[in-house]
């Protein structure tokens, strides 16, 4: 928590690189956020981060991108950005849409991995397929009902995975778009992974192809 006079000798010693310091009370805070939000007492205000076009992080054809298919649970998509910047991947694509902004929950559940994996906002998803297509890079989309396994549906080739919501999947036309469906077998006999779980493992199954060719 910042006092308000830590707030002026932080100001004195230029310790704010000019940025100003507003000092509230913890109820304040409290209304500023969103519910449940967690500040520990200090709150920044700051320009939403920038996307990158499409091209920016597909071209040339490489590696892992990931493509997310209506996803809004910014937890979700926070450990989603969290777990391809881990294993290396190329980038996120999203609709525009329907899909939560680059901060607050989202951004701490990434913790700082929107700061260093780009992120292209697209207007429709299967144009962009297409033109990731034309680019060179396979579509692998996860389908719990397919009958083929990531395992055998990924190369070495630069791959697209395609995550669609927990509850909807991908969309029909967005899987029309996509070069293979695949799942991910389970031998445990329950047959559901939290969406950002099913990335992770995705993004591994990818990586480890890609590391072999």
């Amino acid at each position: 928590m910042v006092t308000e006079d830590r707030a002026a000798e932080l100001e004195r010693g230029h310790l704010n690189h000019g940025h100003k310091i507003e000092v509230f009370d913890v109820q304040a805070l409290d209304r500023m956020l969103p519910v449940g939000a967690v500040h520990q007492g200090m709150v920044f205000k700051v320009t939403p981060l920038e996307g990158v076009a499409l091209d920016d992080i597909a071209d040339p054809a490489e590696g892992i991108i990931v493509m997310l298919d209506q996803l809004t649970d910014p937890q979700n998509v926070g450990a989603i950005f969290r777990s391809a910047l881990a294993f290396g991947a190329r980038g996120i694509v999203v609709q525009d849409r329907h899909s939560p902004a680059l901060a607050g929950a989202l951004a701490k559940a990434s913790v700082g991995a929107t700061e260093k994996l780009p992120c292209a906002r697209v207007t429709n998803l299967s144009r962009a397929l297409e033109r990731l297509a034309d680019l060179g890079w396979r579509a692998v989309g996860l389908d719990g009902d397919s009958h083929e396994t990531l395992e055998t549906a990924l190369d070495d080739r630069p791959t697209v995975l395609v995550m669609g919501s927990e509850g909807d999947g991908i969309r029909r036309l967005v899987a029309e778009h996509c070069d293979v469906l695949a799942k991910i077998p389970m031998p445990g006999g329950f047959e559901s992974l939290n969406v950002s779980n099913a990335a992770a493992v995705a993004l591994y199954e990818a990586s480890r192809k890609q590391k072999k060719a």
